[in-house]
């Protein structure tokens, strides 16, 4: 016999880390949150050794009796967010938070207004991202990527989903190992599976960490990501997740050029070797520029965008052409609408559940 239905307002967070330093901050705002705290909160240790200091430490002593540690096994967050989900018991709303993110002092109270004035059609409820920048001074070019989350739509830096959703789509596709798409391909699942997407009111902050000098070529490697999300999703899903397109046609040009180049060269065609390499020469100025201009313009800053601005192309195409060998089996997912749960009418993506 089962036992009584949990109440529709409840929830449980799902929180993966690594074990940064912004997991003790993140649970002490949640707890400190005013509202109707959590029922459960999973925190999803995804250590490639999770042998070192225990994330127990990390919790404060009001949320210790409902926090559950569970192994994610070092396969990156979207399987860590499913280990999250299904160990959080049964409650109709699981919310999904980054570890370096801080809810706001009023969080669970806007939380539970969001939960309550979601329809019946609603699967999950975003909250407004706010990144905060240096008031002194312009921003970073990894400030400036970091502050583009702000403007992201279904981030599960914060995003509540309904439990039943989750276990009707599957969950989180497992094929993303980086913390990059695998929202948003879930939330396109979901849109193709009959159900509708809202903004809350719940504001969670998301600072920007700490990144070294080549954070912007490691990046690169969601390209790969993105080779995936067109063979899932077809060539228009850039329009329907409502993401930037990026750069990578330039910089499969620039690369094209400096590869022409050397070629051109190693054959004896000087002429040609020369043409391609301003080419290659432009291109690569026109990206440094876009990228000092816009920033602090500090000796540091600039020496780091001209030396990744060269970088950046090659390691791009290189992902690329990685994800098509990688991903060139995937199947095209069929939309799931029937036997959909949710009604056959769907509201648009973008309904709104703040005044």
């Amino acid at each position: 016999m089962s036992g009584p239905a949990a109440p529709s307002g409840e929830y449980a967070v799902v929180v993966p880390t690594l074990g940064r330093p912004g997991l003790g901050v993140c649970l002490r705002a949640l707890a400190e949150a005013e509202g109707p705290g959590p029922s459960r909160v999973v925190v999803v240790d995804d250590r490639p050794d999770p042998a070192g200091a225990p994330l127990t430490a990390a919790v404060p002593p009001s949320l210790r009796s409902r926090t559950l540690v569970v192994p994610g096994g070092a396969r990156g967050p979207a399987a860590a967010r499913n280990a999250g989900w299904r160990a959080a018991g049964d409650v109709p709303w699981i919310v999904f938070l980054d570890d370096d993110v801080v809810p706001g002092p009023i969080w669970a109270d806007d939380l539970a207004l969001d939960l309550a004035g979601a329809s019946v059609a609603t699967a999950g409820i975003a909250a407004r991202i706010e990144v905060p920048l240096p008031p002194h001074r312009r921003p970073t070019d990894w400030e400036r990527n970091t502050a583009g989350l702000a403007g992201a739509r279904w981030i599960t830096a914060d995003m509540a989903y309904r439990r039943r959703v989750l276990e009707a789509v599957g969950g989180f596709d497992e094929r993303f190992r980086r913390a990059f798409r695998e929202d948003a391909d879930l939330a396109l699942r979901v849109l193709d599976a009959g159900w509708t997407l809202a903004e809350g009111r719940r504001t969670t902050t998301h600072p920007v960490r700490p990144a070294g000098r080549w954070i912007s070529v490691r990046l690169q490697a969601g390209n790969a990501d993105d080779v995936l999300m067109t063979r899932l999703h077809g060539r228009g899903w850039w329009r329907r997740a409502e993401a930037p397109r990026g750069r990578l046609p330039a910089h499969l040009a620039v690369t094209s050029a400096g590869l022409a180049a050397v070629g051109c060269a190693l054959s004896g065609r000087p002429r040609a070797a020369a043409a391609c390499a301003a080419g290659w020469l432009a291109g690569t100025a026109e990206f440094a520029l876009a990228r000092i201009l816009p920033g602090p313009r500090t000796p540091e800053e600039i020496a780091t965008m001209v030396l990744t601005s060269v970088l950046v192309p090659p390691a791009a195409a290189w992902h690329w052409l990685r994800g098509q060998l990688v991903h060139r089996a995937a199947p095209p997912r069929a939309p799931r609408r029937s036997g959909s749960p949710a009604p056959a009418h769907r509201p648009a993506a973008g309904q709104r559940l703040r005044s």
